[in-house]
């Protein structure tokens, strides 16, 4: 875990570099309109500055002191506040629509690889195969112009009302403005669990043990569940606690699609913006979620299958 992340903060740091103009480029485009402005700007931002290896150097020190700086496009709010305020509600949104689509994807895949030669069985991988490839994007724009602007019965953009006068009344705009983004990120990621747990049981299907247990007489639900389904979701799980890290970062898409006040959403803006800080502390938030999520999951595996303990 500590080589994992130290690489990626190596990358971390050089990688925006790389693109090509500077903040100073993007601020005076944004805020600027005299060449004087510009020149304080550059001034401010790019004279006084250390050299890369001595920035390098810096940034590893003020990371691991939970230091990520002052937000560029956002100066002078510090990029943990940026942070911090934009982390509750990916983690609302993104969370919420994870659990829902694995839950229902696998428990979808677990129906059709049981039952693959009846109709809904035979039928479902092409409707799986459909969402899977379908982009974020276009189920996005389909929302909006449907249950946004033609039926009207949800808002297209925003995470909240400014006209929620009380709590109960914020709690239910925020609820409102989340159900087309979240329905847009369920049936994205609902045929990917449901193809790979119906692969994953199909196979388990196929071993003898399996194939004892319906000799012994052993009840099919029985079978199902607790022997075929729990070993047949070991995979699936894997692929969940790495979508654990996705879900930190945002789905930059989707939640730009519908303006949602998110991380994915303050990640695009701080590339169009070349605001470096905000960029690196958002993405070793992805990182270490990651890999903190994958430690996690090799925990929790000992659970699932005790025969790892060997």
């Amino acid at each position: 875990m500590i080589v994992t992340i130290f690489v990626a903060m190596t990358f971390n740091f050089f990688l925006p570099r790389l693109m090509p103009g500077n903040p100073v480029e993007a601020m005076y485009a944004r805020y600027a309109n005299t060449p004087e402005q510009l020149k304080s700007l550059t001034q401010l931002y790019l004279k006084n500055q250390k050299p890369l290896f001595e920035q390098y150097i810096d940034y590893l020190g003020n990371t691991l002191r939970g230091n990520f700086g002052i937000s560029l496009s956002n100066y002078p709010t510090p990029v943990i506040q940026k942070i911090g305020s934009a982390l509750p509600w990916t983690i609302g949104l993104l969370g919420t629509s994870l659990i829902i689509s694995f839950l229902l994807g696998t428990f979808w895949g677990i129906y059709c690889a049981w039952n693959r030669i009846s109709f809904l069985g035979t039928l479902s991988p092409i409707i799986g195969e459909f969402l899977y490839v379908v982009p974020f994007f276009f189920f996005g724009l389909v929302m909006i112009y449907i249950f946004g602007y033609l039926l009207n019965w949800f808002p297209m953009s925003g995470g909240y009302s400014i006209l929620a006068s009380n709590q109960s009344q914020y709690i239910f705009s925020v609820i409102h403005h989340a159900i087309l983004p979240s329905t847009t990120l369920v049936l994205s990621s609902i045929g990917g669990w449901m193809l790979l747990m119906r692969n994953n049981m199909i196979s388990t299907l196929s071993e003898d043990y399996i194939t004892f247990s319906f000799a012994q007489g052993i009840p099919k639900r029985i079978i199902e569940y607790q022997y075929a389904a729990r070993n047949a979701i070991l995979p699936s799980f894997t692929n969940f606690a790495i979508s654990i890290g996705y879900l930190v970062g945002g789905a930059v898409i989707v939640e730009e699609v519908f303006s949602y006040p998110g991380i994915g959403n303050m990640l695009y803006e701080s590339i169009s913006n070349l605001d470096y800080p905000l960029m690196q502390g958002i993405f070793l938030i992805v990182v270490v979620s990651v890999v903190v999520a994958n430690f996690l999951a090799d925990l929790f595996y000992v659970l699932l299958d005790p025969r790892i303990k060997r």
